[in-house]
């Protein structure tokens, strides 16, 4: 199972190499994210999912999900750059929902992009997935600022396409705000269905890092406690590919 007490690099590094998933709660993954930069611009990073836009291509009507999206490159034990702004493009086999299609977001801020806490987890994992597989020569980066938004009557549905994989080589989903919400486990299932494990991100800094070539996952509905208070859970997905050279 993966470890849900991983708290070292070393440790994450064993969990997803053994299983195909980590875990690392939220004191945890802070001091690991330390080494790789300041965290000193946290309030400000946390504070931007509140300007964060409506997702208007759920092809299930949902108006509960805002994000914003990035894209980044980069070369083996070098630097990473930011990509111009792009569309996010997922296949109908990884995205049955609303895949198939360029879908243009409005991109993650320039300072929040380029702030010493983003830089401080791109550089994590960067690290931490260059260990797992070092004959990679480049890396293919996107990153996503989601709110899943619950109200009365209307569920909030982090993985609206359901148990899934995301079609990319390894994923981080970091927890960076929860808001007065109930449920919103992940689950985690090898290839063949087999359930493999859960948990769910409850504070600041919890993190799930998974394989995403050997393991699907996926998040349970969020539902306001207090139907007449915003309830929402903010997340920060991270997902790294390999650069496939033509």
């Amino acid at each position: 199972m993966g470890s849900l007490t991983c708290s070292t690099t070393e440790a994450v590094q064993a969990a997803i190499a053994a299983d195909g998933y980590a875990f690392v709660q939220g004191y945890s993954m802070r001091e690991l994210l330390l080494p790789f930069g300041s965290l000193a611009d946290w309030q400000t990073f946390a504070d931007s999912w509140n300007r964060l836009e409506l997702d208007t291509y759920m092809a299930d009507g949902g108006r509960y999900r805002r994000r914003r999206y990035g894209a980044w490159a980069a070369a083996k034990s070098g630097a990473m750059a930011r990509k111009p702004h792009q569309p996010h493009f997922q296949a109908i086999d990884y995205n049955p929902l609303n895949g198939g299609i360029a879908r243009w977001f409005e991109p993650i801020a320039p300072e929040i992009g380029g702030g010493p806490s983003m830089q401080a987890i791109l550089g994590f994992c960067h690290s931490l997935f260059e260990h797992l597989a070092p004959a990679t020569p480049a890396w293919r980066i996107e990153v996503h600022q989601f709110r899943i938004e619950a109200r009365r009557g209307e569920a909030g549905r982090p993985t609206p396409e359901g148990l899934h994989r995301d079609g990319v080589d390894y994923v981080l989903v970091l927890l960076v705000d929860r808001r007065n919400i109930a449920s919103g486990m992940t689950t985690i299932h090898a290839l063949d269905g087999r359930a493999l494990g859960h948990f769910t991100l409850t504070d600041p800094f919890d993190a799930a890092l998974v394989d995403d070539t050997r393991v699907a996952h996926g998040v349970t509905p969020v539902e306001p406690l207090d139907p007449s208070q915003p309830a929402y859970r903010d997340v920060l997905v991270v997902t790294f590919r390999k650069e496939v050279k033509s």
